[in-house]
């Protein structure tokens, strides 16, 4: 994986991804470190992040490492017109690793394409989110002891959740059972499904999220992403599709678990916090982990 960037989850195979795994599990016992403290990170964030970017800046500063970058491009040269590749080239001569969040979907592949140094795709428009997979992976194999044979249930904008896109593809690597649960307008993409289907494995399709959380070992909630639609009444249409209450998973298996990746907006009410069914901001703890874990390997120290 050393001077490896990632884009796509599927620049990773699946024993790398294992690799990262294990070697989270390492600095999650020790997360304080020096390691980093020769290196500097570039952390280049197009459009608004506060788990990822933070996650990562947290990771960078635990290990020792500095961090240089912006949180929003309205401050840099982009806004007199720069080039991303003229942006990318010329903050490689200042860094030994990029992350980069873009809107643009294929963005972060040019960039790793034309860049000195490799590049981590911290999300590209509604494409990928490959460094969000890995942690969503180390949070089902951490309270669920195994990634194969589970029931995953999928819940809400399928069709835009660059998360959801990743972690469907990963999954096939480990024998899942899909649940896809959406409003018709926001079905999971057919190019995604087409992984499912070149696996054989077998996913189902609903509209009512009921049905799916008696099967489910994990419920992956997503948001409504408003930022997605261009017509903002249909947004207000299916914006509150779906609501998790408490009183809604009493009666699950006991090792069924909710994820998110956040931020959320109404679809897991607040009563949902306490119940111990409820992972979210664990899986956001195990970012972190997960990302000490990537840099060190793709900067070849461990």
């Amino acid at each position: 994986m050393k001077n490896k960037s990632l884009v796509s989850i599927n620049d990773f195979s699946k024993e790398e991804q294992l690799r990262v795994l294990e070697v989270a599990r390492e600095f999650e016992k020790n997360p304080v470190q020096t390691i980093l403290q020769d290196y500097v990170v570039a952390s280049l964030f197009f459009e608004p992040s506060t788990r990822t970017r933070l996650s990562f800046e947290s990771a960078v500063n635990r290990l020792g490492g500095k961090v240089i970058g912006f949180s929003e491009a309205g401050s840099t040269s982009v806004k007199k017109g720069e080039s991303l590749r003229d942006t990318i080239l010329t903050i490689a001569n200042y860094s030994d690793l990029i992350v980069m969040r873009n809107p643009i979907e294929g963005s972060a592949r040019f960039a790793s394409e034309i860049s000195p140094v490799p590049i981590i795709n911290a999300g590209d428009g509604a494409n990928q989110h490959p460094t969000q997979t890995l942690l969503d992976l180390y949070s089902i194999l951490k309270t669920q002891g195994s990634l194969d044979n589970l029931n995953v249930a999928f819940v809400g904008d399928l069709k835009y959740g660059r998360t959801v896109h990743s972690l469907v593809i990963a999954l096939c690597n480990f024998n899942t059972t899909f649940h896809l649960v959406s409003p018709i307008e926001l079905k999971l993409p057919s190019s995604v499904k087409m992984h499912i289907k070149e696996k054989n494995l077998t996913y189902y399709q609903y509209t009512d999220m009921e049905e799916v959380i008696p099967k489910a070992d994990i419920l992956y909630m997503t948001r409504i992403q408003r930022e997605r639609f261009s017509d903002p009444l249909e947004y207000e249409r299916i914006k509150n599709s779906y609501n998790l209450h408490n009183d809604m998973i009493v009666d699950t298996k006991e090792n069924f678990r909710v994820l998110h990746p956040l931020p959320r907006v109404n679809e897991i009410d607040i009563n949902v916090d306490p119940s111990p069914k409820a992972y979210y901001f664990e899986q956001a703890l195990n970012g972190v982990f997960v990302r000490q874990a990537l840099m060190a390997l793709i900067l070849g120290l461990r």
